[in-house]
């Protein structure tokens, strides 16, 4: 199918956002697993893990991530700030795909890290220093205050002492030329706002305006399908290519057309 014009593409893509955009979308998709929980941290662990578990299948990203949440006594941000050395025992052994156990026991360092000194994950990806680089129009990668967040958080993930070199490739940035899927889409649950129960809205440093469409295979061949993509690589600068494409259908909320691209791609194997 070829939408002609502008105007039917959106009203397309729209009535797609409002099937996929609901409750029940939930039960099957990773965002499952920070909606399990009521407390700002815990949502925000929770989702960072099962957004960084989120490639291949579904079920088993699902099912991996609430083990690790089981392993954390269904307390992430309690465990991370008041776990004694003893209490890793029984992580020793956690796996997912390429993701190991050395791999979770420097993500638990960093968290708690970063914790020890912060409220919320945001002040990861958007403090001052991001906020600076922005307003500077400096970044040589594009982007916005997310590409600036992407690359800031990367670095700033790997800046302790004794990072395993073996963890670098679970952390994506613009930098690297990633589509940085996994984060645009945890960054989209943290940020969007619109009452419809899948995205939590918890982010106020920036606006949904600002966000990155996550980008995969599946969202791709969608996006090129509908003429919203013409980039034949599937990397960084596709994302920022198809989100100025979304843009231009909702200038206020372009991320929320991730729920049509994803659904048509993956959902209807469009």
């Amino acid at each position: 199918m070829k939408l002609s014009d502008k105007a039917s593409l959106k009203i397309f893509l729209d009535k797609k956002v409002d099937e996929y955009n609901q409750p029940s979308f939930i039960k099957n998709d990773p965002v499952c697993i920070p909606h399990s929980f009521s407390k700002k941290q815990d949502i925000e662990i929770a989702g960072f893990f099962a957004a960084i578990f989120a490639w291949g299948n579904r079920t088993t990203i699902i099912n991996k991530s609430r083990e690790l949440m089981q392993l954390m006594d269904n307390s992430p941000y309690q465990f991370i700030l008041g776990h004694e050395v003893s209490d890793l025992k029984k992580l020793m052994g956690f796996k997912h795909r390429t993701f190991n156990t050395t791999d979770l026991l420097y993500f638990i360092e960093f968290l708690n890290h970063h914790y020890s000194k912060n409220k919320s994950l945001e002040s990861a990806f958007f403090n001052k220093q991001s906020l600076l680089k922005e307003a500077s129009k400096a970044s040589p990668t594009g982007g916005g205050l997310v590409g600036e967040a992407l690359n800031h958080f990367y670095n700033y993930f790997f800046s302790l002492k004794d990072s395993p070199p073996r963890t670098v490739k679970h952390i994506a940035s613009p930098q690297k030329k990633s589509t940085c899927k996994r984060l645009n889409m945890f960054l989209r649950w943290m940020v969007r706002k619109d009452n419809r129960g899948v995205d939590f809205g918890i982010w106020e440093k920036i606006s949904p305006s600002q966000l990155i469409c996550p980008i995969d295979v599946h969202v791709a061949r969608v996006a090129r399908h509908f003429n919203l993509l013409h980039r034949k690589a599937t990397d960084w600068q596709s994302a920022l290519e198809l989100t100025a494409n979304l843009r231009s259908l909702d200038e206020s909320d372009p991320v929320k057309y991730d729920f049509a691209l994803f659904g048509l791609g993956v959902m209807e194997k469009f």
